[in-house]
């Protein structure tokens, strides 16, 4: 069996399913209004919805005839949690940088000649 994690970001591989992810952060939207951006049969969109929906990251609910998609958050934020630690490794990766582009500048600015 597959981790949820791997399952989240197998369906935010896509472009596409990332643009209708996008556009549900701005909220509920039927399939029409998901598929009208893109060049593609209404069977190829409501594919990627279901891989958005195995994946956990959209519900879709039924109100009459209108089958509302919603966003659902959670497995982005264990995207997020995952993506964090690497962001702290970069951060202290580029505050060594500083510091040595600091010194390097020091350095520079110590070798001027003096004017008289």
């Amino acid at each position: 069996m597959t981790d949820r994690l791997s399952i989240t970001f197998a369906a935010l591989a896509d472009p596409t399913r990332r643009a209708i992810l996008a556009r549900l952060a701005g909220g509920e939207a039927t399939v029409k209004e998901l598929a009208a951006p893109f060049a593609m049969s209404g069977p190829a969109v409501s594919k990627h919805l279901r891989v958005l929906e195995q994946a956990g990251l959209i519900t879709r609910g039924r109100d009459a005839q209108w089958r509302p998609c919603r966003l659902e958050a959670g497995p982005l934020r264990d995207v997020a949690a995952f993506a964090e630690e690497y962001r702290r490794f970069w951060d202290a990766n580029y505050e060594r940088l500083d510091a040595y582009l600091q010194l390097v500048q020091d350095g520079l600015q110590g070798d001027e000649p003096e004017h008289e």
